[in-house]
């Protein structure tokens, strides 16, 4: 293993990812069970599978995978070979698990999806984050993200290297267009923000133009989200806003557009398709 970035993401704790794992296992095994696995395999039958990268990427969510196998087995026995955060080669063994073969058989799909989804996206956001790292910018993620699963995709997204914006609507303010048009202007709706948060929650507006980003700078937000602006109106935001409030480029940003908007010198790079739209990393369980 290799390419492990130098800090790597705190682990989460089980409490927010076991009820999830639980819902999963409920929905793939439904009313009666697993009908293919307890019909063909004997209940004392134990067996060993090697859970393996496919194709390589950036490794996500082994823990809270595991815990598929550890729900429906509380005495599987589990031997990790590689960590969250780590860089994996294809064929690389992640873990190894052994146990009750119905076990192994019938949490498989469910810990194999997961794991997927969250090692594209930490892949997703890797890559992203080596284009813009030169430009000092930072690659962060959206509420973009499937429901019920916000906790593991933002999750995956820290182990790629990139950073998380709001978890949800109740730990930042961000101001956007449909806000504005219902308040009858920006600043009134700021300033009924301000007047009803606490003093620890941040301000962030949405602006389209360098005229609204004057306006909200003149209010004393604390960060602006320039909203699908060109590369050299983002180069004159950035100026005009340098000393007063973090700097947020968002829209359409691709990996072929990625480094030009962090060069001009934004603080953050937003992106809701490193959680909704990220291809899933290969990946299987062989089973010996």
């Amino acid at each position: 293993m290799s390419g492990a970035p130098s800090h790597p993401p705190a682990p989460l704790y089980p409490i927010l990812y076991e009820p999830l794992i639980r819902r999963a296992l409920e929905e793939d095994l439904g009313r009666a069970g697993d009908l293919t696995s307890d019909a063909i395999l004997p209940q004392h039958l134990r067996g060993e599978g090697r859970i393996v990268a496919r194709a390589a990427g950036r490794l996500a969510g082994l823990p809270m995978v595991l815990a598929a196998f550890r729900i429906l087995d509380p005495q599987v026995e589990i031997e990790t070979r590689a960590a969250d955060g780590e860089d994996v080669e294809a064929g690389a063994v992640l873990a190894i698990v052994g146990g009750a073969a119905r076990a192994l058989l019938s949490a498989e799909r469910t810990a194999l999806n997961l794991l997927g989804r969250l090692c594209g996206i930490a892949t997703a956001t890797r890559d992203m984050v080596r284009r813009v790292e030169p430009h000092g910018a930072r690659v962060v993620c959206t509420r973009k993200t499937t429901p019920g699963l916000r906790a593991l995709e933002k999750y995956a997204v820290r182990c790629g290297g990139g950073h998380n914006h709001r978890f949800g609507l109740d730990d930042a303010v961000l101001v956007k267009d449909n806000h504005i048009a219902f308040a009858g202007g920006l600043r009134p709706a700021v300033e009924r923000v301000r007047g009803a948060v606490g003093h620890l929650v941040k301000i962030e507006v949405e602006v389209d133009s360098l005229e609204m980003l004057r306006e909200a700078l003149d209010l004393g937000v604390d960060v602006v989200l320039l909203d699908n602006m060109s590369v050299d109106t983002l180069r004159q935001a950035v100026t005009l806003a340098r000393g007063r409030a973090l700097t947020e480029a968002s829209g359409g940003i691709t990996p072929e557009t990625a480094a030009a908007i962090a060069a001009t010198g934004v603080d953050l790079l937003s992106m809701g398709w490193l959680t909704h739209s990220a291809a899933s990393l290969d990946v299987a369980l062989d089973v010996e």
